[in-house]
C-alpha cells in the first residue's frame, strides 16, 4: 500500500527581501527553528499507522523561499539538488493565495500514486515506469506585479533520464488528458517557452530534478490548475504523470 501526503502553503515574500526572498528549501538549507519535533517511539509508530490509514501527516513544514520574478520567457533546467522531499501535513489544501504589495507565493508538495489507489492523491503517475509510485514532487510560484516564477524538484524518477513539464489548465484526473491542454499567455498563440510556462528538465544519478520558469506576466484567475510530466522534453510527448497545483495571479489575495 502506498501513503502519501500533500501540503500547500501561501504567503508573501519576506518584507525586507526586496525582490529575491531570503533562503529557504530552493538552496537545501533548513531555516534554524524549524524541522520535525522529537516523540516517543510509540508515538511515531502510531502516527505511522494513522498515516497509512487516513492519508493524514504530522509535521513543521519550511517556510518556502522562491526567487522573484524577472526576465522575459526564461527557463532553465538543473539536475537533483540532493535537498528534502516533499513535507508531511494534513493532506486538505488551503487554496487561497496570501501576499502583500502585490506580491505571493505558493508551494505544493505531494507524492505519485497511481489513479484508483487506496489514498486518494493530486499527484498521480500514468506511467510507472517513468513516474515511480511514491516519487516526491513539490512546486512553487512567486509572483508579483513584474512577473511570475515557477519552480519545481522531484524526487525518485528514473536516473539520468530527461523529461518534459508544462502548466496545464485543468486539475489532474485518472484519464491523462483530464488536465487540459498547456497553459497559454496569449491563447491560440505559439506553442512555446516564452507564451506557456515550460519546465524541462534531467534527472542526476539518483533520479533527482529540478527546473525554473520565468515569466513577465501573470497567471489569469484560474488558468492554470495543474503541472504535466511527459515522456519527452519539447512542446509534446506522452502524459506520464500530473499534479494538481492552486496556481494563482498575484493580486487575488
Amino acid at each position: 500500500m502506498t501513503a502519501w501526503m500533500v501540503r500547500t502553503e501561501h504567503g508573501p515574500a519576506h518584507p525586507n527581501s526586496g525582490r529575491r526572498p531570503s533562503a529557504g528549501p530552493e538552496d537545501g538549507r533548513r531555516p534554524r527553528g524549524r524541522g520535525f519535533a522529537r516523540v516517543p517511539a510509540a508515538l511515531a509508530g502510531a502516527a505511522a499507522l494513522l498515516t497509512l490509514a487516513y492519508g493524514a501527516g504530522v509535521g513543521v513544514a519550511e517556510e518556502p523561499a522562491p526567487g522573484a520574478p524577472g526576465g522575459h520567457g526564461a527557463h532553465e533546467a538543473h539536475g537533483g539538488d540532493g535537498g528534502q522531499g516533499a513535507s508531511a501535513a494534513d493532506p486538505s489544501r488551503a487554496d487561497d493565495v496570501a501576499g502583500v504589495g502585490g506580491s505571493s507565493w505558493m508551494r505544493a508538495a505531494g507524492v505519485f500514486s497511481s489513479p484508483g489507489s487506496f489514498v486518494p492523491s493530486d499527484a498521480l503517475t500514468y506511467d510507472t515506469r517513468l513516474v515511480p509510485a511514491g516519487a516526491r514532487i513539490e512546486v512553487t510560484e512567486f509572483t508579483d506585479p513584474s512577473g511570475t516564477r515557477v519552480g519545481t524538484r522531484l524526487r525518485g524518477l528514473v536516473p539520468g533520464r530527461e523529461y518534459g513539464m508544462h502548466v496545464h489548465t485543468s486539475p489532474c484526473g485518472a484519464d491523462p488528458a483530464a488536465a487540459g491542454p498547456h497553459y497559454q499567455h496569449r491563447p491560440s498563440a505559439t506553442a512555446d517557452p516564452v507564451n506557456e510556462v515550460w519546465l524541462d528538465f534531467r534527472t542526476d544519478e539518483d533520479g533527482d530534478g529540478r527546473a525554473e520558469a520565468v515569466h513577465d506576466w501573470n497567471f489569469r484567475e484560474g488558468g492554470a490548475r495543474s503541472v504535466i510530466i511527459h515522456d519527452r522534453q519539447g512542446g509534446a510527448g506522452e502524459r506520464a504523470a500530473c499534479f494538481t497545483v492552486p496556481f494563482g495571479p498575484a493580486d487575488s489575495a
